[in-house]
């Protein structure tokens, strides 16, 4: 076999040579009818013409089904992705070539039906079954693991994806407006009074809960204890007038509806508003936190919907270089190493790049900020006083 054939093509050329040959088999096989027939006619048995009408019969049918399955494809297939907002971009140039890539290999049209919003809104409507995911590729691990503990992805998800599930990253920037009025640099600098700092809602949104990781980190692994945190991120959050409930509606109020002195987001969210002629300066911090986005097949929800196999194919298709690239050409930093060779000198370096882990891990830090009456709901509570 020539390394070039594909198993597909080869089967299909197989099915055709069989149908042409019991085609032939078949014209044979009239010719011969007929002339028993004629035979019969004259006073030959009738066991014999019986015999061969049966024969006749069942050459039709092999005919039939050889005819059929030469242009015959699978009946089509339907996905279903859960997103956070901010990726409807990257997904709209990668699923194509996904759609493109298994129409070749399996004859099998797939189409998408996608949903985005807020990582936290997302998960809780995947839970509440309001969004049957097949897959989800969401803001941070923590709601992926809140989905698992729902039931309906099984343990170990984390385990079962290169890079520990994670499929794009990126890292916090402050954006600032034009010639940096307020005199932003770095973390600190937003506590300071007369800064508006449009933020997004940690109970709804996975960028809101990196950039209170954000702040917090910039705070605790500089030497600072967990007081001095608290007092910096009760300020800071004095500063917000008001929380959105996803990344993409905190970039359109500060893009499009000029609110706020800074905005802190995704860096690759900054980049790709630039690419829509929204270019403002920022800063990545030389303190920052590894933003890392995971992906997960909903385990529950293929079985249920039989697509199991197309779903595990195209969380496979995102670690592809192929996959890879088009995150990266909208500001993501790749987690294939060999992309992240080729676009390296593309990102600012970062100093101090600290992950969750470095915070105690994702139960520690659900319960430690986010959980009822902890550290998030004090500073909330403080704001209001």
């Amino acid at each position: 076999m020539s390394k070039s054939q594909h198993p597909t093509q080869l089967s299909t050329d197989l099915i055709e040579r069989m149908r042409v040959y019991v085609v032939e088999i078949w014209q044979a096989m009239q010719f011969y009818y007929q002339q028993k027939i004629r035979s019969w006619l004259n006073g030959r048995s009738l066991q014999s013409f019986v015999c061969l009408l049966l024969v006749a019969t069942l050459l039709s049918i092999v005919v039939a089904a050889c005819s059929g399955s030469s242009t015959a494809s699978k009946s089509d297939i339907k996905l279903r992705l859960v997103s956070f907002s901010v990726t409807k971009a990257a997904h709209d140039q990668i699923i194509p070539k996904f759609v493109q890539k298994w129409k070749q290999e399996h004859n099998q049209n797939v189409t998408f039906e996608q949903s985005y919003g807020g990582s936290g809104a997302q998960a809780n409507a995947v839970i509440a079954g309001s969004q049957e995911a097949d897959i989800v590729h969401l803001a941070l691990p923590l709601d992926v693991n809140k989905i698992q503990q729902a039931g309906l992805i099984k343990s170990g998800w984390e385990i079962k994806s290169p890079r520990s599930g994670i499929v794009s990253r990126s890292v916090a920037a402050i954006v600032t407006r034009e010639g940096n009025p307020k005199k932003i640099n770095n973390w600190q600098d937003l506590a300071n009074d007369g800064v508006k700092l449009i933020a997004a809602n940690p109970k709804t949104s996975g960028i809101a809960i990196w950039e209170f990781l954000a702040f917090w980190g910039s705070v605790t692994l500089t030497g600072g204890d967990d007081s001095t945190a608290l007092n910096y991120l009760t300020k800071v959050y004095q500063n917000v007038p008001v929380l959105t409930k996803d990344a993409r509606e905190a970039s359109d109020l500060f893009f499009q509806k000029n609110q706020g002195d800074v905005l802190i987001n995704y860096e690759n969210e900054i980049i790709l508003a630039e690419k829509n002629g929204s270019k403002l300066p920022y800063i990545v911090p030389q303190v920052n936190i590894s933003i890392d986005n995971p992906v997960a097949v909903v385990d529950k929800n293929v079985d249920k919907h039989g697509t199991r196999e197309v779903a595990e194919a195209f969380v496979d298709f995102l670690y592809s270089t192929e996959a890879q690239r088009e995150f990266a050409k909208l500001g993501y930093r790749p987690v294939n190493p060999t992309v992240t060779q080729e676009v390296a000198s593309q990102y600012p370096p970062v100093q101090t790049l600290f992950t969750s882990q470095d915070l105690g891990g994702w139960d520690n830090i659900q319960k430690k900020f986010f959980g009822n009456g902890a550290i998030f709901d004090k500073v909330q509570a403080a704001k209001k006083a």
